[in-house]
């Protein structure tokens, strides 16, 4: 690794400090949090504010110039979200030796856009590109419950009986929708046996910059490795695993 450039470093600590604040900062408070020596700091936040990376009001406050917002929408033009998905997928599937898959919803069907599979001899056979119901999914319930309540409603009206693909499935609207009540309470998804009667799964959403869920990951695993223990432990991966593919998205995660 080559050697830092200090004048570099400190100019991006001087950026970073805005990730965290909402409200534009002086220039005394920029010296106080990077610890900056007062001449330094003005001559960064001049060069920042000449650059367009840092923009200055009136009263003499900085804020993110519109350098930063082009670079942004640079790089968030080429994420790929599939491409981004198999590699989390494929360390999620590393972690638990399980199959594991990112979705995304197209009207009342998911469609797997990253796959990995289970590293044992048992175990779910699915592709990528597969579609399916989405209300006997892991995935699709996940990212059903994610809709806000009018455009589900739409979607899947109260009156109107669901598919069955097993014995399992949710065929009732609204038995449906008080378990979607359920998983945007808890934040994870589940189904046992609902699309595949040998299969059990759980998922996890998948945010973009904006928060909004675009996605979802899910681990499924043959019933003969599953109990409550694995349950808990795939729903843990999972979690981690969406989160992680949330970040890649841009997504920050709001301070607790």
């Amino acid at each position: 690794m080559g050697r830092l450039v200090p004048a570099v470093t400190r100019a991006f600590d001087i950026l970073e400090l805005f990730l965290d604040e909402d409200a534009a900062l002086s220039a005394p408070d920029i010296v106080r949090r990077t610890q900056l020596p007062r001449t330094t700091a003005h001559e960064l936040l001049a060069t920042l504010v000449t650059r367009g990376y840092l923009a200055q009001d009136p009263a003499g406050h900085y804020a993110l110039g519109v350098r930063v917002y082009q670079l942004g929408s640079r790089y968030a033009e080429q994420l790929d979200l599939a491409a981004e998905g198999q590699q989390v997928a494929r360390q999620v599937a590393d972690a638990c030796g399980e199959t594991v898959h990112v979705a995304i919803l197209e009207g009342t069907d998911v469609i797997y856009i990253a796959k990995v599979d289970s590293t044992h001899a048992v175990r779910m056979v699915s592709a990528a590109g597969r579609r399916l119901p989405a209300h006997c999914t892991a995935v699709g319930k996940m990212l059903l419950a994610s809709l806000p309540e009018d455009e589900l409603r739409a979607l899947l009206p109260t009156d109107v009986p669901l598919a069955a693909l097993t014995q399992q499935s949710i065929t009732d609207p609204a038995a449906l929708h008080t378990a979607l009540a359920e998983i945007r309470a808890r934040g994870t998804a589940s189904e046992n046996r609902e699309s595949n009667p040998d299969v059990s799964c759980v998922a996890a959403p998948v945010r973009d910059e904006t928060g909004r869920v675009v996605a979802a990951l899910s681990i499924s695993a043959p019933t003969i490795r599953w109990d409550d223990n694995r349950h808990a432990e795939l729903e843990r991966l999972a979690a981690t695993g969406a989160g992680n593919l949330s970040a890649r998205l841009g997504h920050r995660q709001a301070a607790p």
